[in-house]
């Protein structure tokens, strides 16, 4: 399982997972569904405090991994499969241009 703390504007907003499966979930932290209820990522993902799911990575978060020639650099540079949507959002993302941040959580954070 792979997984991201994702910040908006410099709060942890949520946790987004991708199982073993090939599924997705994303979740707002509970202390920002409290604080930051009208500050949603996306219009398709308003705060809520039920986990989002899916079987495929959310448009929101497609829409932060690059395109064109930075995509192939990225790839390339980072020996990603291109058809790994996840694996680009982790190592592309952390600092996108915008208010969203993609903070991967690694195994060894978890041990």
């Amino acid at each position: 399982m792979r997984s991201a703390q994702v910040f908006y504007k410099d709060h942890l907003a949520g946790l987004l997972r991708e199982t073993d499966d090939g599924e997705y979930g994303f979740q707002y932290d509970a202390k920002y569904v409290a604080e930051h209820p009208n500050d949603f990522l996306s219009f398709a993902m308003p705060v809520q405090e039920a986990e989002y799911r899916s079987t495929r990575l959310f448009p929101f978060f497609e829409g932060l991994i690059p395109e064109g020639w930075l995509l192939d650099i990225a790839s390339n540079h980072w020996k990603i499969d291109r058809e790994d949507p996840m694996g680009l959002l982790l190592a592309c993302c952390k600092n996108c241009i915008g208010a969203v941040s993609i903070i991967p959580i690694h195994e060894a954070d978890h041990e």
